[in-house]
């Protein structure tokens, strides 16, 4: 079979996302989308069937070849579809394949798994009770650095194999309501339903597509050569680290749609309950970390106040180190804004086989990162109980090799540093061919600073009007 591929500009209308810097069709994002193949559903992600075959004289990018249609999506850079190579019979037959592997998991759960969930949970509240109570105590300094110690790692379960896991729905099947993503909540900042709203619903959707996975960056920075350059990108790697350190406060806002909050895109009617319920989970965790558990302590007030500090630092830390990881180290790819039109299960998996990273390492390294260390594997089957990743990955593997697919994989240092690297190498504009990338930011600046005096000339002038 022969693929034929024409370049073709991106889809878009003129409503404009200016926190992603990028154009945003809002007409897409609507009910019929959501019940596209592989949509995680905020209790659970139950597949949907295949979305019809793209028509013809709905994209005139449709090509009949030997018969077998197929439509090949190239990005805006002209960089080609990474699935090229793939015909239409190979795609839904690697489609079928990784249907059956994920039913073949889904069939297997019992009770083996439910003691496996039930365990974590018991020893992770173990494990913050025992710490917490060892901090009463933090006025010394060795009880200070192992209750410290101790609160940051179950904050990290809490968060990795607990909270984004049951969440995502891995453990509903138990019909267990206090194991539940319509009833958990987490030791986080963003309330539950709102990050379910943004990571489920969205995220998983629109995997790496660029204009539509706001995930890309989180509207704060550069991460693929398709995205365009603003000015402001040159400080993406302190945005970056600001956002690590800070992460689950990143999230919330992130979670919240603050920038549509702020500019009035999103109607108070809309936006006062999500601020309302942003507030309350705040006014929870400082509570929580930074006034009852430290008056608890006594004279050990401050320290206790601290290590409560330190420990969600670390967590946070490394939780954002995880999640670059997963999603941003080179290798990964992104997808055209219009490669979803039309996209059928089989497509939908190839898409988050090669928007995804993994991280290499032992069962602590896939324990800690709450499995997200098989982030390809997740993103395929985001409703698997994640103790199961493990054991798929090596046939996931297997598939990728099959077909061509790459599979992106590494270290946590290996995986980390390239993510970083991208930050920095994308905080830079692209080279162009009279323009060298100094030519490039200076015109920037340039354009910045006659933009201000212009807006301002316009001010002083509508006073004195």
């Amino acid at each position: 079979m022969t693929l034929v591929a024409e370049p073709h500009p991106v889809a878009t209308d003129h409503t404009t996302d200016d926190t992603a810097g990028l154009t945003v069709d809002r007409a897409h994002v609507d009910r019929a989308h959501v019940d596209r193949p592989g949509y995680a559903h905020p209790a659970g992600a139950a597949f949907a069937p295949p979305a019809p075959p793209v028509d013809a004289r709905v994209n005139p990018h449709l090509r009949l070849v030997d018969g077998k249609q197929r439509v090949l999506h190239p990005k805006p850079s002209g960089r080609p579809d990474p699935t090229a190579h793939l015909s239409a019979a190979d795609i839904e037959a690697l489609g079928r394949e990784l249907d059956a592997l994920r039913q073949e998991v889904m069939d297997s759960r019992g009770a083996s798994d439910a003691a496996y969930i039930r365990r974590v949970i018991a020893f992770n509240r173990y494990l913050e009770l025992v710490s917490r109570a060892i901090l009463l105590f933090s006025l010394f300094p060795p009880a200070w650095f192992v209750g410290t110690a101790g609160l940051s790692v179950a904050k990290i379960i809490d968060n990795m194999e607990l909270g984004h896991n049951i969440l995502h729905g891995q453990w509903d099947w138990m019909r267990d309501p206090k194991i539940h993503s319509t009833t958990w909540d987490w030791d986080h900042v963003s309330p539950a339903k709102q990050w379910k709203e943004s990571h489920n619903e969205t995220h998983h959707t629109y995997t790496n597509v660029l204009g539509r996975d706001n995930d890309l960056g989180y509207g704060i920075m550069r991460v693929d050569a398709d995205q365009p350059w603003k000015l402001s990108n040159l400080g993406q790697p302190l945005y970056s680290f600001i956002n690590a350190l800070f992460f689950e406060w990143g999230i919330a806002s992130y979670d919240l749609k603050l920038h549509d909050v702020i500019t009035g895109k999103m109607p108070k009617e809309e936006s006062k309950p999500r601020v309302d319920l942003l507030l309350k989970k705040m006014r929870r965790q400082v509570l929580k970390d930074y006034v009852v558990h430290p008056l608890l302590s006594g004279p050990s007030f401050f320290p206790t106040m601290g290590a409560n500090f330190v420990a969600t630092i670390i967590r946070n830390l490394w939780s954002n180190g995880v999640i670059l990881c997963g999603h941003f180290p080179f290798g990964v790819d992104t997808f055209a804004y219009d490669s979803i039109e039309g996209e059928t299960r089989g497509e939908w998996y190839v898409r988050q086989m090669l928007g995804s990273a993994n991280i290499s390492g032992g069962w602590l390294v896939h324990f800690m990162s709450g499995n997200l260390s098989h982030q390809i594997e997740h993103h395929l089957f985001p409703d698997l109980p994640s103790n199961h990743y493990a054991k798929v990955a090596p046939r996931v593997r297997e598939i990728c090799d099959r077909y061509g697919l790459h599979y992106v994989t590494g270290s946590y240092p290996r995986q980390l540093a390239s993510a970083w690297a991208k930050v920095f190498y994308y905080a830079l504009p692209d080279k162009e061919p009279d323009r060298t990338r100094a030519q490039i930011v200076a015109s920037a600046v340039k354009d910045a600073v006659a933009n201000r005096k212009a807006m301002r000339a316009a001010k002083r002038a509508a006073k004195f009007a």
